[in-house]
C-alpha cells in the first residue's frame, strides 16, 4: 500500500497533469491517437497492481473488431495498456462521476441499448473508428461475469459493423476474438471465491468497487488475442457472434487452467 501511495502522488497525479489535457485537445481536434491513453492505462497498471500478460497480438492497420468477455473494471485498464483499441461500453458509464470524462478521452463509444434510435448515432460513430483502419473492442457479454465461464455473445454490434462498413466503405472487418483471465493473486492460483472480489461483483456501490480496487493485492492477467474471423457486408452476423463466443470460451477454459490457448492470432 506505501508503494501504491507513493506511486500515485509522485508518478500517477503527475503524469495525469500532462497526459489528459493532451488527450483533451487531441479528442477536441478530432484526432485518433492513443499513446497518451495506453501509457495512461500503462501507469494505470502499476497503480492497481496488475501484470499484464498478453498471448497472441492484437490486429493492426486493418479495420478490426475484438470481441471480448468482461470481469472486471481493470479489464478496461489491462487490455488498453496492451491494444490501441476503442472501446464501446453502455451509456450509463458517461454518467458515472471521473470514469465517464476519463472514457470520453479515449473516444469510447457510448451505446444505449434500451433506445433503437440510438443505433445510426452508434453506426456513424463506429463507421469514423473502422474507416481510419482501426480496432474497436466489445465486451459482447453485454455484462460482467465472474471469470469461470463465458456468457452468450450479444450480436447486435455485430450487425452494427456491418452497417459502419457500408457508411464507411469498408468491404471487409475482421472479427478477433478476446480472452482475458485473472490467473494469479498474490502469486497464488485464483480461486473461485476470491474471483468474485477481482470482478467487484460482491462490491456493493460504486465506492465499494474503487476500495477493492485499491485494496487488493497483486495480480496476473492474461489477454489472449485468437485468429480473426473474417466479416463483410453478407455474412450472418449471428453465425459469426457464435465463432467467436466458441473461442473466447476455449481461451478462457484453456487461460484458467493453465494449459496452451489454442486460435492464437499470429
Amino acid at each position: 500500500m506505501i508503494f501504491r501511495s507513493l506511486f500515485f502522488i509522485f508518478v500517477y497525479v503527475p503524469a495525469m497533469i500532462v497526459l489528459i489535457p493532451t488527450q483533451f485537445v487531441i479528442t477536441r481536434l478530432g484526432l485518433f491517437w492513443n499513446v497518451p491513453t495506453m501509457l495512461f492505462h500503462t501507469l494505470g497498471c502499476v497503480f492497481l497492481g496488475l501484470r499484464v500478460k498478453t498471448i497472441g497480438e492484437p490486429l493492426h492497420g486493418r479495420p478490426t473488431l475484438l470481441l471480448s468477455n468482461h470481469i472486471s473494471w481493470t479489464d478496461i485498464i489491462a487490455i488498453g495498456s496492451k491494444a490501441d483499441v476503442t472501446f464501446v461500453s453502455k451509456a450509463g458509464v458517461r454518467d458515472t462521476f471521473f470514469v465517464g470524462f476519463m472514457a470520453s478521452l479515449q473516444k469510447t463509444i457510448f451505446v444505449d441499448y434500451d433506445r433503437r434510435q440510438d443505433t445510426r448515432r452508434t453506426n456513424a460513430e463506429m463507421a469514423k473508428r473502422l474507416a481510419s483502419n482501426s480496432a474497436v473492442l466489445l465486451f459482447a457479454e453485454g455484462h460482467r461475469d465472474l471469470g469461470s465461464h463465458v456468457q452468450p455473445f450479444r450480436s447486435a454490434l455485430v450487425g452494427a459493423a456491418q452497417a459502419a462498413m457500408k457508411e464507411g466503405g469498408a468491404t471487409e472487418v475482421a472479427i478477433q476474438p478476446v480472452a482475458i483471465s485473472y490467473t494469479h493473486l498474490q502469486g497464488l492460483p485464483v480461486s473461485r471465491n476470491e474471483r468474485a472480489g477481482i470482478s467487484g461483483m460482491n462490491a456493493r456501490g460504486f465506492r465499494a468497487v474503487v476500495a477493492n480496487l485499491l485494496t487488493s493485492g497483486m495480480k496476473d492477467v492474461t489477454i489472449a488475442f485468437g485468429a480473426p474471423i473474417p466479416l463483410e457486408t453478407g455474412t450472418d452476423r449471428k453465425v459469426v457472434t457464435k465463432i467467436a463466443e466458441d473461442r473466447v470460451r476455449r481461451m478462457l477454459v484453456a487461460l484458467n487452467r493453465g494449459q496452451p490457448v489454442p486460435e492464437l492470432a499470429a
